[in-house]
């Protein structure tokens, strides 16, 4: 059954896109036996976002110490404005990951004030996120024409491709950026700049280097959520696979390289212990102080994202900043021949 038919739009606006690709299905088992019999013991940060993963990372969002999603719907909301009159002829915005799509709304606000025809394109792996954003901006924007596609990054970007919709504006927003290794960010934005136009542009989300104790404490704060996120991972392992981890024998520490500018966040055994995994007919030993690596945030200095656009052939034509210049929006746009 399609999107269309399970969950028929309010809006005739609205039509449900339909990737020839399927999402692509991560192996949890498979990747969790080779994770934690791996030296170092390491999981992919993908698998921290099931359903009360996701639940967690939204309380994440609120915290005080946590700057980033205020950050970033601070400066949209400023600069919202002068990006609608700097890119008069953008006719689509494309947003992977679009999640929510709430700080995505003072965007598509400012491109239609001056009544030009807009669509919206949101891509994400996830259809109950999906679904519950078009529901409200069916409501909210009734003229806005909606494409979502339920697709991983470029398979959607592919499929809006196909149906030539003129120039367009591609969201990459929340520094999810940050969750790749350097070359493979690197990697990933000069596969969409081959097939940007000359009038497409991109504006990605990247948080910046700043003091140690400011991003520490950004993802291990004081009431503990940032470890209850990461832990659950191990009570994911147990509800899935029958594991029989002990999520209180375990701590979520948090380190910032300066030298490589990335957060890496771990699980710490606080013991000598020995894990049951019953799916995987497994035994996990772990040393006292051992440690499953989860996740790294990359954060970037301004030369850095200038060489990372460069490596892209693509350019930064204006860089946005919060008050606190804790977070930048970045402006990209294909670089022109030499």
């Amino acid at each position: 059954m399609s999107p269309t038919q399970s969950h028929p739009p309010r809006s005739s606006r609205t039509r449900w896109l339909e990737p020839k690709a399927a999402i692509a299905k991560l192996d949890f088992a498979g990747t969790v036996r080779e994770g934690l019999t791996s030296e170092p013991k390491s999981l992919p940060c993908t698998f921290l976002y099931d359903e009360e993963g996701s639940r967690l990372f939204e309380e994440i969002c609120e915290l005080p110490e946590y700057y980033l999603t205020r950050a970033e719907g601070e400066i949209l909301e400023r600069a919202a404005p002068d990006l609608a009159a700097r890119l008069p002829t953008i006719e689509t915005v494309v947003e992977l990951g679009s999640g929510s799509a709430v700080k995505t709304e003072s965007l598509l606000r400012a491109f239609q004030r001056d009544g030009r025809a807009l669509r919206y394109a949101p891509i994400d792996v996830s259809r109950a996120a999906l679904e519950e954003s078009v529901d409200r901006l069916e409501e909210t924007h009734p003229e806005l024409e909606i494409l979502p596609a339920i697709a991983e990054y470029e398979v959607g970007l592919a499929e809006i491709e196909d149906l030539e919709l003129g120039p367009q504006l591609t969201l990459w927003l929340g520094s999810s950026i940050g969750n790749l290794e350097r070359e493979d960010a690197a990697d990933f934005l000069a596969r969409r700049s081959a097939n940007m136009s000359e009038s497409d542009r991109m504006l990605v989300g990247i948080d910046l280097r700043k003091d140690r104790e400011v991003l520490e404490r950004a993802y291990d704060d004081s009431r503990g959520v940032t470890a209850r996120f990461d832990l659950n991972l191990l009570s994911r392992i147990n509800r899935e696979l029958h594991g029989h981890f002990a999520p209180e024998r375990f701590a979520h520490r948090v380190h910032y390289d300066e030298v490589f500018g990335r957060v890496r966040s771990y699980l710490e055994s606080r013991e000598t212990q020995s894990v049951r995994i019953d799916d995987l007919d497994l035994d996990v030993s772990f040393n006292a102080g051992e440690r499953i690596h989860t996740e790294d945030s990359h954060k970037y200095s301004f030369e850095e994202i200038d060489d990372l656009a460069l490596r892209a052939g693509l350019e930064v034509s204006e860089r946005y900043l919060d008050s606190q210049g804790l977070f930048s929006l970045n402006l990209l746009e294909p670089r022109s021949p030499a």
